[in-house]
């Protein structure tokens, strides 16, 4: 298998940019040269979509998005999203279209948040605001069902605030999570996969750039194997709600991906998995350059859609 025409086609820009790689730069300087490589990759054609900013009490952002068409006092299916950039990057803006195709493709609600970013705020700030915000809109958001997920770090946290979800919130009629929607996730701070060594240079994400963001995001290595950090290592996985588990050929997460998509089969968990081979890590972000991105977030609504219709109303 050799990487899409249309990635080599990006890759090859990349590589002829003047700008500095991501691992180079300060994660001032790196969130926005993020920010402004997502402009110029994500679909020109923005799905129409109701949009609100909210505040949690403890002063955690979330930009709430609703499909266009549905009335105000409808209730809806929900998705809390978690936007990836390596706990270090990434924001609102850069998954804002993603977030709108989301909510009209799967016709739910979908609330994306703005958790802390490392280095100022390293692990647990982004876990402990995840939770805060998915336990915020379990209370808030009037819906049928709450799913989490998010791609890359942010398909870490989904697994994370699910994890955490079944083993903390067990008060009868309480909040609790119907569906995980993990994109690339990162499941292992140990790096040690084999995926890694065969995609860790020259496919965007690369092997320093890995370690800049755990550097970051985990300063002491002895947090490496907790399990908030790394839910590949949680001691169970029984009883975690039915995911759908997204990965790219060309991504050094491959393997953390198919090995989470193992472990929870193994627990007797329905999951169902989609690998796209001639991609790269990120690619469902740039729907603009690459078609295939436009499909995967159609198989990620589907998935959605899915998995609300098999809850009660």
């Amino acid at each position: 298998m050799i990487p899409h025409p249309q990635v080599v086609a990006l890759l090859e820009a990349a590589a002829r940019s003047p700008l500095p790689t991501l691992d180079k730069v300060s994660p001032f300087v790196a969130r926005r040269l993020y920010s402004d490589r997502c402009k110029t990759v994500m679909p020109k054609k923005v799905p129409e979509t109701q949009v609100r900013l909210l505040l949690t009490p403890g002063g955690i952002a979330i930009r709430a998005y609703r499909p266009a068409g549905a009335a105000k006092t409808e209730t809806l299916p929900a998705l809390v999203f978690f936007h990836g950039g390596g706990w270090t990057i990434g924001d609102l803006d850069t998954h804002d279209v993603l977030c709108r195709e989301l909510a009209n493709g799967a016709r739910c609600a979908v609330f994306s948040v703005e958790y802390r970013l490392a280095p100022e705020s390293p692990f647990p700030a982004a876990v402990d605001d995840c939770i805060a915000a998915t336990e915020f809109v379990s209370k808030n958001a009037n819906s049928s069902c709450i799913a989490v997920g998010g791609d890359s770090a942010g398909g870490n946290l989904a697994a994370v605030v699910a994890l955490h979800a079944r083993d903390e919130w067990k008060t009868p009629g309480g909040p609790s999570i119907c569906f995980q929607l993990l994109i690339y996730p990162a499941t292992d701070q140990n790096m040690e996969s084999e995926s890694l060594g065969r995609n860790g240079e020259g496919y965007l994400l690369t092997l320093p750039l890995m370690e800049r963001f755990r550097a970051n995001y985990l300063p002491r290595p002895a947090d490496y194997d907790d399990w908030r950090a790394s839910p590949a290592l949680a001691k169970s996985f029984a009883g975690l709600p039915p995911a759908f588990v997204l990965t790219a050929g060309f991504d050094p997460l491959l393997d953390e991906g198919r090995q989470y998509v193992e472990r929870l089969a193994r627990a007797g968990v329905e999951v169902a998995y989609r690998d796209y081979p001639d991609m790269i890590h990120g690619f469902i972000l740039m729907g603009g350059a690459l078609d295939t991105a436009n499909a995967a977030v159609a198989d990620c609504c589907a998935a959605l859609r899915r998995a609300f219709e098999k809850v009660p109303a």
